[in-house]
């Protein structure tokens, strides 16, 4: 049998900001019904992936193709496929959940009895039902992250683009997630989850893409990463391809630099007491 063909397809995707090179020749593909971690340092370019996916960046060159769809071409039939959630939510923060889901759920022409119906059990599943008609100014973090999930999810989306969904997020509520991200991918949804809790990702995702410094530097299940790398674990890996080894030395240098710090002081504080006496 041939393998299922890809749902979301990137073709050397390009990004620059003015001379600086965000991404450069980024290509990977997701199946339907597969979560793809996408990894890599701060900086390394996976937000701007993302944000040029989600339709909010254009590409200075490459091609993009959601559900056959041309999200260059086609932009807004590709973005009524795909629910994204960035790593700062972007909200209207003087208007109550409710307001909000009623305000998305118009943008994508969903009939009202169900953006009402959506709107309340999502609001319940993510304990918000006493906050429905609060205005969000006075959110946490967590409670606004729980919102602008809930928008990414109300129209059903085919292909969801995570951005640190979980920031912010209380350990229930990123267990519930944890499980319904799976759920969905078991229902047929195309994920791609960018995340720096490495655990998690190991736990959840079917394949991981590496980028670092604006280019994809592996591809694979774990067990075809760790084979690449001879290393036991999603961490190891990781500070392999990404060139981040030598974080002991670092944590050891930081700490002396601390406590030498303090030790200073400390002399300082005896030799004044000294001089005084």
């Amino acid at each position: 049998m041939s393998p299922d063909p890809a749902f979301l397809e990137v073709s050397q995707l390009r990004k620059t900001f003015g001379s600086q090179i965000a991404i450069n020749d980024i290509s990977f593909s997701v199946r339907q019904g597969e979560i793809l971690g996408y990894l890599g340092p701060n900086g390394a370019g996976k937000s701007t992936t993302l944000k040029i996916l989600a339709g909010l960046l254009t590409p200075d060159s490459g091609n993009i193709s959601i559900g056959g769809i041309n999200l260059q071409q086609d932009p807004l039939k590709a973005k009524k496929r795909m629910g994204f959630v960035p790593e700062t939510g972007a909200l209207y923060e003087k208007l109550t959940p409710l307001e909000y889901l009623e305000m998305v759920g118009q943008l994508y022409r969903i009939q009202a009895s169900e953006i009402r119906r959506k709107s309340h059990e999502f609001l319940e599943y993510f304990d918000l039902a006493e906050q429905r008609n609060t205005r969000m100014t006075s959110f946490s973090k967590g409670m606004k992250q729980k919102v602008v999930l809930s928008a990414a999810l109300l129209h059903n989306p085919d292909l969801l683009l995570l951005d640190e969904p979980l920031n912010g997020l209380d350990a229930n509520t990123v267990l519930m997630f944890k499980g319904v991200m799976r759920r969905l991918a078991d229902l047929g949804k195309t994920i791609i989850y960018s995340s720096h809790i490495l655990e998690v990702v190991e736990r959840v995702c079917d394949r991981i893409a590496i980028i670092h410094q604006g280019q994809i530097v592996a591809e694979g299940s774990i067990t075809q990463l760790r084979e690449m790398t001879q290393s036991p674990s999603l961490e190891l890996i990781f500070k392999e391809l990404t060139k981040t080894g030598g974080v002991e030395d670092k944590i050891e240098a930081f700490a002396k630099a601390i406590t030498n710090g303090r030790e200073a002081n400390a002399a300082s504080s005896q030799t004044e007491e000294e001089h005084e006496l």
